[in-house]
């Protein structure tokens, strides 16, 4: 992995991950991948039968393959894998990961949650090391809108009420969900200016926070303290 001082200079890397079966033509992060030149997917592999240390094992070699400061983009049970990657593989201040927006997380805690994701319960409530947004549905099949907010609460995570718009994926007819890019180009813009690394994690929640709540407005999103 490259050495901080290395990465300042960088725009940051955008790594999605999707959740269980992938994420398909129609998905918005399919879309991102496909526009944006900053934006590649994670290969999870076993879309259909996830493994929890499998997938955090290889979103952790994705993250430190990469060449620049790393923001994640995660749907659903990715945003899990996430949790759980912040947790088993902790990183320094100055980590790679300078960001991250977790859209519809999946409650694999819930009774009938499916059985190819009751292997990443119980999920990680652990404060993530690196400032970040929720966004959540409020009719979302997934998860409950007071659970989605309790996870941003315990990560430490802006929280955004996206409205009644299901589980945020192909089905809710987002297409390239212009208003999910908005926010992301607001973390991108505050972890480049602030140079990647060498933020302190309260200044650089500060600076992501201060960007949600500018930019919260676009598509009808509303910003919520968690």
């Amino acid at each position: 992995m490259a050495s901080s001082s290395s990465n300042e200079a960088l725009h940051p890397t955008v790594l999605t991950v999707p959740g269980l079966n992938g994420s398909g033509p129609s998905h918005w992060q399919t879309l991102w991948e496909q526009s944006r030149p900053d934006t590649v997917r994670v290969d999870l592999g076993m879309w259909h039968t996830p493994h929890r240390n499998s997938w955090v094992t290889k979103l952790d070699q994705a993250i430190r393959r990469a060449e620049a400061p790393v923001v994640l983009v995660a749907h659903s049970l990715g945003c899990i894998a996430v949790a759980w990657w912040a947790e088993l593989s902790p990183q320094l201040p100055d980590g790679p990961v300078v960001g991250a927006l977790l859209v519809a997380p999946a409650d694999v805690d819930r009774p009938e949650a499916p059985a190819e994701v009751k292997g990443f319960a119980s999920t990680p409530r652990l404060r993530l090391p690196f400032p970040s947004i929720v966004v959540a549905s409020r009719n979302d099949p997934w998860i409950t809108l007071e659970r989605a907010r309790g996870f941003a609460a315990d990560w430490g995570s802006e929280f955004i009420d996206a409205g009644a718009r299901g589980h945020l994926n192909a089905d809710s007819g987002l297409g390239e969900w212009r208003a999910g890019q908005e926010l992301l180009d607001g973390v991108l813009l505050e972890s480049f200016e602030a140079g990647g690394h060498g933020t302190a994690p309260v200044e650089a929640r500060s600076l992501v926070a201060r960007e949600v709540r500018r930019r919260a407005d676009f598509g009808g999103f509303e910003a919520r303290p968690a």
